[in-house]
């Protein structure tokens, strides 16, 4: 059995202890891209490792996840204004790319460089090939009934016929696979 000090130090993640700054030193799951659908689309609110965070996909399809808080004044970027490559908030302005970099402050004289000063936390990101359809199934969609979703939903098709049927190809840099599912009770697979 743990002590208290051990399991304080084991179970604690949140920014500046011990195991949030090793648990930040690797690849999290945050969203499913289709969270994020459209470039200069409205943010979104992502909870992490006990950190409020902000996702958003820019104008050219990059994705940011940075601090809820803007630097400035404090106040959430989920209000923030998502357009031309950067996330710019609503109380002052400041405009933050997918790096957290500040790329403009309109209430600044003409030729300050305080912006260069400025950065919000962010965290990289990437996509990657999706998530493996068979755990979605039981461990985000367990208690989902397939009538409690809309019809015509990629959760819809999951969760009336949760085994899906795999296919996979060699290929010269490893494999790859896919999983089908019917559309419709009458389809063909």
């Amino acid at each position: 059995m743990l002590s208290r000090d051990d399991n304080e130090l084991l179970c604690r993640v949140g920014p500046g202890t011990p195991m949030g700054t090793l648990m930040r030193q690797y690849w999290i799951p945050a969203a499913l891209s289709s969270e994020l659908p459209e470039p200069d689309g409205a943010p979104l609110r992502v909870r992490l490792l006990g950190e409020s965070l902000i996702a958003f996909r820019v104008s050219s399809g990059a994705v940011g996840l940075i601090q809820n808080s803007c630097p400035h004044r404090g106040a959430s970027l989920f209000y923030g204004r998502n357009k031309a490559e950067g996330l710019r908030c609503v109380y002052h302005g400041w405009k933050f790319d997918v790096r957290g970099r500040c790329l403009d402050m309109p209430i600044e004289p003409p030729g300050s460089t305080f912006k260069d000063k400025v950065r919000a936390r962010a965290y990289p990101c990437i996509e990657r090939g999706g998530i493996d359809t068979g755990h979605t199934v039981y461990l985000h969609l367990g208690s989902v009934e397939a009538s409690e979703v809309p019809s015509g939903t990629w959760a819809r098709y999951a969760l009336s016929d949760r085994a899906p049927r795999y296919e996979v190809t060699d290929t010269e840099f490893g494999v790859m696979y896919g999983a089908r599912r019917p559309a419709e009770a009458d389809s063909e697979y």
